[in-house]
């Protein structure tokens, strides 16, 4: 298999430093060729791809659009989505080896029940069955399940549908580590080196009450880089 990877990152206009942290760390760890892109979903209504209400319950602009990763990908080979509020502590060629031409999209399979009951923002944090496993997942954008992720069924179908991967088969959807979507307040810290990944899926520092999180201190520091004078929102 071709030993690149085109990479889409959710981007929500609200913490657009998020955006550009994870985009920074992604690449100056890759060893691999990568294309980073954002998914704005106000190009996808522009093109007129996305079509969906406003859902309340929605936590961020990407909730629904980052399924729309196989569509922009053109069907083709095999892609990666991450939400924006990633920090990459390692090189992204370690999950190629995950890719499995009899799978539809791999993730890690958290078994996750949040704490909170309100988001970083405000939000309110909801919680079902496999969450957090669509915050990172690497599609196979070739396969027949995944190619049913057409803009019709991502505008049609629930948001349930959609996160819970009903769209493919249990047997479809492989094991990524932990590491490499690792829960900051919630998954144990390794006890050696670091996460492949931090996910601040509860708040991170670009928040001024986010700041004594794990890893908070490598995040400021790339974030000092990427926009010198930055203040939390």
């Amino acid at each position: 298999m071709e030993q690149s990877l085109d990479i889409y990152i959710g981007w929500d206009s609200r913490e657009p430093i998020a955006y550009d942290v994870a985009k920074k760390t992604l690449e100056d760890h890759a060893s691999i060729p990568v294309r980073v892109f954002p998914i704005k979903v106000q190009e996808l209504v522009a093109q007129g791809a996305y079509t969906r209400d406003i859902d309340p319950l929605a936590s961020t602009e990407f909730t629904y659009s980052r399924f729309f990763v196989p569509f922009m990908a053109g069907y083709k080979g095999w892609a990666l989505f991450c939400d924006c509020d990633f920090l990459f502590l390692d090189d992204i060629a370690g999950i190629l080896q995950y890719r499995d031409p009899s799978l539809a999209v791999a993730c890690v399979k958290h078994d996750y029940t949040p704490k909170a009951t309100v988001k970083m923002d405000g939000k309110v944090q909801t919680n079902y069955p496999r969450k957090n496993w669509s915050s990172f997942m690497l599609f196979n954008c070739e396969h027949p399940s995944t190619r049913q992720l057409t803009p019709e069924l991502i505008n049609r179908e629930s948001g349930a549908y959609l996160h819970r991967m009903q769209w493919a088969k249990d047997e479809e959807i492989g094991e990524i580590p932990t590491r490499w979507n690792w829960l900051e307040g919630w998954n144990d810290k390794p006890e050696t080196g670091l996460p492949g990944a931090v996910h601040y899926t509860n708040g991170g520092p670009w928040f001024k009450d986010w700041q004594n999180v794990d890893y908070g201190d490598l995040w400021r520091a790339e974030a000092d880089k990427v926009q010198p004078g930055w203040q939390p929102i």
